[in-house]
């Protein structure tokens, strides 16, 4: 809204403090600050509000760690309405909303956090783990996840030239090596998508263990954002020029203030769970962010600690089911640590610095080319 009012007002000619405006890196610190400050307003209430509506909150597996069910036990949960309306009103606030990247990223966000909260809703009146039908959920997220990719191939912005770039995979390190897999890339772009929400939803098991490295995630893909769709920058980082997705970045720092707003309340012992309102949404938001900037693959090492956490629920499962063993003490792997004597905090905060390594080491692939 805020760049739209620059644009009216002549550009900042009759107020030129108003020229900030186009800058992205003033925009996205703005994001920040203003996301944080719309969560850290709503916190309190909506706490008390969601104690007395959802009454012993959210439903703990019993079959887990057998102290969490006494500690966390009545902790409500759909926290993710907190995250939600601090991105939401930032970006909406912040963005250049003619922009198709933001239209897309805010898609896909609020769809999955309506649907989060629909299965939260279903498990905290149902006081059951079991929320919204899991082949239903699914059918749902591959759909809008679809529906974004084919947004981002037929309006997204490409370099001249450069045309096939939109339905191609971009390899890191290999400057000018792109795989066209055509419109079976739509098919590649939402496995990206519905992983990356599933695989945070499998992280959002401890207090503040999901939101930091969703945070880092962000904060990467930040920046990532901004040189990608800057001409000069990408040139001479020699990466694949996207025109206009740099004005995620924007998007990335609401997603950044507002996680900063639900630590506030999320940190250990939580006031509140985010629960699969804020995940879904936080990590379609993550997936969308590396199909629009082709770098997707970088996703893999940025969220490595997601990867991580989805794989030990596989192996566990496939190992199960094949041998009647198990591989871990308990999946998702936190779980395991938490077996093993870890306490909570010592898990999170390792896990936390795991996340910020990944997310270095994701970032130097942009100079090894």
């Amino acid at each position: 809204m805020f760049y739209w009012l620059y644009h009216q007002l002549s550009g900042g000619e009759y107020a030129p403090i108003l020229n900030l405006l186009k800058y992205q890196t003033f925009r996205t610190g703005m994001a920040v600050f203003t996301a944080q400050l719309v969560v850290v307003a709503l916190g309190s209430r909506f706490i008390r509000f969601m104690q007395v509506k959802q009454g012993k909150g959210q439903p703990i597996r019993t079959d887990g760690i057998q102290r969490h069910v006494v500690e966390k036990a009545g902790t409500p949960t759909m926290g993710g309405v907190m995250i939600l309306a601090g991105l939401l009103v930032s970006t909406l606030l912040w963005a250049d909303l003619s922009n198709i990247y933001v239209w897309v990223g805010i898609m896909v966000t609020a769809t999955y956090g309506v649907l989060g909260f629909l299965d939260d809703y279903a498990k905290v009146t149902k006081q059951t783990v079991d929320g919204v039908s899991g082949k239903l959920r699914l059918v749902i997220e591959v759909g809008v996840a679809a529906a974004a990719v084919w947004l981002l191939i037929v309006y997204g912005g490409h370099a001249p030239g450069a045309e096939a770039l939109s339905t191609s995979i971009a390899f890191p390190i290999f400057k000018s090596v792109l795989l066209n897999l055509g419109w079976f890339y739509l098919a590649f772009g939402a496995f990206i998508i519905v992983g990356a929400a599933n695989a945070v939803n499998f992280t959002d098991g401890l207090d503040g263990l999901a939101i930091v490295p969703v945070m880092i995630a962000a904060a990467a893909y930040g920046l990532i954002t901004y040189l990608v769709g800057n001409f000069i920058f990408s040139q001479y980082l020699q990466v694949h020029f996207v025109p206009g997705v740099g004005e995620l970045a924007i998007f990335c720092g609401a997603i950044i203030g507002s996680g900063l707003g639900f630590l506030w309340y999320n940190a250990p012992p939580a006031k509140i769970f985010m629960g699969d309102t804020g995940s879904l949404a936080l990590g379609g938001a993550v997936g969308t962010m590396a199909v629009a900037t082709k770098h997707e693959i970088v996703l893999g090492v940025i969220g490595g600690l997601f990867v991580l956490e989805t794989l030990s629920v596989m192996i566990q499962v496939v190992s199960f089911k094949l041998t009647g063993k198990r591989v871990f003490r308990m999946a998702p792997i936190h779980h395991h640590f938490e077996k093993l004597g870890w306490s909570e905090s010592t898990v999170v905060i390792r896990f936390w610095i795991v996340s910020v390594v990944l997310a270095m080491i994701g970032l130097s692939t942009l100079k090894l080319r």
